[in-house]
């Protein structure tokens, strides 16, 4: 009730041992908490949010507009209601390193398990768009310098995130990558890989875990999760889908209204009430107070 049981600290310390193990961890992206928790109730590992998707809920296109306020008040609504970790996108840190040791600390605050800091330049844009820019590699490094340097809670996951692929070629990211695991890195999302080969070669680059982020209508192939097990892949995102998902039901949706006028034929793609009431845990509020919720609803 109210918020998940486990806590902040324990999330990251069991996320970090389950990481450890080497085996793939599959973190759907959330667009709301009430999302976050049918996730959890689906039998993932971990909850994904997307800056992409912070910014499209606000109705802003993804290139940086978003604040640390803004994001870590959302991530601390979806994190809260579940118990599985959950690792939120940070952009660039918003601003310069002494402003990514803030964000780090304003996210641990939040009950976040991680984040992970880009190298884009600002105003950055979406990671499977073309005409990205990246900073030098001090720059870079000196990011995840400072987060590192401002973490509290060692299990907290600093993850680097380099896009260079897209402007400078496969082993400018290998390169980049190393860079950003000497500067203390704890793992590393290199973005815009274009074939499994491509994740291997990382993989096999790196002694740290890697991300593979399979977002539809972007510059990676969709691979599936079993492909990105078989090579050493340790964390696999879906950021954007499901709200892709949900907005295109909601284009449909609204498409009848028009034609039909009422929803009688969506009935069956719907939610029931009854499920609605069940994830968001209305009994338990129930037997903290009977008078909140005194009545059955019937299928």
């Amino acid at each position: 009730m109210l918020y998940s049981t486990t806590t902040a600290a324990e999330k990251r310390r069991l996320f970090r041992e389950r990481l450890a193990s080497g085996e793939l961890l599959r973190l759907p992206g959330a667009f709301n908490p009430l999302s976050a928790r049918l996730i959890e109730r689906k039998g993932f590992d971990g909850v994904y949010i997307s800056g992409a998707v912070l910014s499209a809920d606000l109705g802003l296109p993804d290139i940086g507009l978003t604040t640390l306020t803004e994001v870590a008040g959302r991530a601390q609504q979806i994190a809260r209601v579940t118990e599985l970790p959950a690792i939120v996108d940070a952009d660039t840190g918003f601003g310069e390193p002494m402003n990514v040791a803030r964000t780090i600390q304003t996210l641990e605050d939040a009950g976040l398990a991680g984040c992970h800091i880009e190298d884009q330049i600002n105003p950055k844009r979406c990671g499977h768009l073309d005409g990205k820019s990246v900073v030098d590699e001090s720059t870079a490094v000196k990011r995840i310098r400072a987060a590192v340097d401002a973490r509290r809670d060692p299990n907290f996951l600093i993850m680097a995130r380099t896009d260079i692929r897209a402007a400078e070629g496969l082993d400018a990211a290998i390169d980049r990558a190393r860079a950003l695991v000497d500067a203390g890195a704890d793992s590393i999302f290199p973005e815009a890989m274009r074939t499994l080969e491509e994740f291997e070669a990382m993989r096999k680059a790196l002694d740290v875990p890697i991300l593979a982020n399979m977002t539809e209508f972007g510059k990676s192939e969709l691979f599936s999760s079993q492909q990105l097990a078989d090579i050493g892949v340790n964390i696999v995102i879906w950021p954007v889908s499901m709200l892709r998902i949900a907005m295109g039901a909601t284009d449909r949706a609204l498409d009848t209204l028009n034609e039909e006028g009422r929803l009688t034929s969506k009935l069956g793609e719907m939610q029931h009430r009854a499920d609605l009431y069940d994830l968001v845990d209305y009994e338990a509020y129930t037997r903290f107070d009977t008078s909140v919720f005194n009545f059955e609803v019937a299928r």
